[in-house]
């Protein structure tokens, strides 16, 4: 069993204000996620201006604070936020809906579409990529704020977590750094290196991520409130993710087989 290297979650206290490793890992993702669209906007023939990356960024972050934490809400914690709606603020306790943050940043791209007369999945091939950055850092913020641990184990790796009770449990904060971050930021960056149709980029993040994160809850401690919805193993992760599998399968077949016009 491996020790949990207690973190205070706290990075930085300004007095009253308090900055949290939480808020820093989403920084960091946005920043890192801004320097390789620059990066990318520079290169021959890209369609980007490096103000539109901007732009775009900023309205794809707005989506992910927005969506993720009201997603976290409406899907996970409805009750307390029938009770407690101003919660909805706390967002240094943690508690952010990937795929909530997947709607609102749909919504943005859409938003970006209308004013910068892009098209909208142009906008989301190109931002594709660099999703995994944030959830890669999104998912050390969790390790660090001691939630989302895994179910128990008794392997070599197992984690005695603080809130996690006795027992030793799997990182699967780790483990989706691994898989939703680390390899699905290799897939993508790979594969959108060179020229692909319209959608494909989208499809295979849609795809990719909702398969690993499917995989992932067989090893993710349900959620309380839940449990398990069905069979004695499907959780509230997988249900949302099946619709991530499918709507990515169906863009890609529509990327690479496109409806002929008459």
């Amino acid at each position: 069993m491996i020790t949990y290297p207690h973190i205070d979650p706290v990075v930085l206290h300004l007095g009253p204000l308090q900055i949290h490793w939480y808020g820093v890992m989403y920084a960091i993702g946005f920043l890192g996620g801004w320097a390789l669209a620059l990066s990318r906007a520079r290169k021959p023939h890209s369609g980007w201006t490096s103000q539109q990356v901007s732009d775009v960024i900023f309205y794809v972050a707005l989506g992910v604070i927005i969506g993720g934490r009201l997603g976290y809400m409406l899907f996970y914690d409805l009750s307390r936020f029938i009770h407690e709606p101003w919660s909805t603020l706390l967002l240094w306790q943690g508690g952010m809906s990937f795929h909530g943050g997947l709607l609102g940043v749909a919504m943005a791209v859409y938003l970006f579409a209308r004013t910068s007369k892009k098209n909208f999945f142009d906008i989301g091939d190109f931002i594709a990529p660099l999703v995994p950055i944030g959830l890669a850092a999104g998912r050390i913020g969790n390790f660090i704020n001691d939630e989302l641990w895994g179910r128990p184990t008794q392997l070599a790796w197992g984690i005695m977590f603080p809130h996690g009770g006795l027992i030793s449990r799997h990182p699967s904060q780790l483990y989706e750094f691994f898989l939703e971050g680390i390899v699905l930021f290799t897939i993508l960056w790979i594969y959108s290196s060179k020229p692909r149709p319209r959608k494909a980029v989208s499809g295979c993040f849609l795809f990719f991520y909702g398969l690993f994160r499917f995989f992932i809850e067989f090893f993710r401690e349900p959620d309380a409130q839940f449990g398990f919805l069905a069979w004695d193993w499907l959780t509230m992760g997988q249900l949302l993710s099946l619709p991530m599998i499918l709507v990515g399968m169906l863009f890609l077949f529509f990327a690479y087989y496109p409806r002929k016009t008459r």
